[in-house]
């Protein structure tokens, strides 16, 4: 499986690029660096895990792009109450956020299956 293919990937990458932008002017660079980590460890992190050897190995990988998602859900709100971040733009990426979680979510519950047979 190409990490390319997979639509989670696909949509963390274009909130992270979104994110990256958005951000880019930011002279709060402690609070640039901190987000733009953890919006870049989603993708990076299923691209990851998807290039391992096993199962087991993407799981924890997909684990980890799913606790990056949190992390950025909770930077997210932070940003907004700062002023960094409008609230409709705040809105839409903690809803991507937790739509992402989701998936990852489904994914592992998938591939935990597979393990299983």
């Amino acid at each position: 499986m190409k990490f390319e293919d997979i639509e989670i990937w696909k949509k963390s990458a274009r909130l992270s690029a979104d994110l990256y932008k958005h951000f880019a002017e930011i002279n709060d660079y402690g609070f640039r660096d901190q987000i733009t980590r953890s919006e870049l460890s989603i993708p990076s992190n299923i691209a990851e895990g998807a290039e391992r050897s096993s199962k087991k190995d993407f799981i924890r990988f997909l684990q980890y792009a799913q606790g990056s998602c949190g992390e950025l859900r909770t930077q997210i709100y932070i940003g907004v109450d700062i002023g960094y971040i409008s609230q409709e733009k705040g809105k839409k990426w903690i809803q991507t956020t937790r739509e992402l979680s989701a998936m990852l979510v489904g994914f592992v519950s998938s591939i935990r299956k597979q393990l299983k047979t």
